[in-house]
């Protein structure tokens, strides 16, 4: 693996995308992308209202350009929105630009991790009745990866150095 390749990680809402990708920048001296975070500067709003006042499609193409744009450069842990798997130019765009880490988590464990989040718009009503289902419908989404970890029964710090280990190979 080349030293200079993003990693990118992938994943569910609550797997842990964004506490490990900070610990993985730190600890490789990478420069850290939020792509939620970039998307929402670049708008000008949070994700919420930009599913408000746009809709989900409009949050998809933006993200995915968002995507494109940030895989330009390399030596970056890229933390992504859970959904950017639902496009297959995203998944090919980053298997390309990147070693692809997804996280998953127990169902249960999601729910109690995003228990009162409200800046998740796909959550909106029962939270996990969506969770659930989104899984669901994700299920194979995150095949495509080139490494996985389950982060359950893991912390952040452990996750990270699972990844580590994996990613210095």
């Amino acid at each position: 693996m080349s030293k200079s390749k993003n990693i990118i990680l992938i994943g569910m809402m609550g797997t842990g995308k964004s506490t490990v990708a900070q610990m993985l920048s730190q600890e490789l001296e990478y420069q850290l992308i939020d792509v939620d975070a970039a998307v929402e500067q670049e708008e000008g709003c949070t994700i919420p209202e930009l599913f408000t006042a746009k809709g989900e499609s409009y949050f998809r193409d933006a993200e995915s350009r968002m995507l494109c744009s940030v895989l330009e450069n390399d030596a970056q842990v890229i933390a992504t929105g859970g959904g950017v798997v639902l496009r297959a130019e995203n998944c090919e765009v980053m298997s390309t630009n990147g070693w692809v880490v997804a996280l998953t988590a127990d169902p249960a464990v999601i729910v109690e991790r995003v228990s009162g989040c409200d800046n998740r718009p796909l959550l909106a009503g029962n939270a996990e009745e969506r969770i659930r289902t989104i899984m669901e419908e994700r299920k194979n989404a995150y095949r495509f990866a080139h490494y996985t970890v389950d982060t359950t029964a893991l912390s952040a710090a452990e996750v990270t150095r699972l990844i580590l280990a994996h990613y210095r190979v």
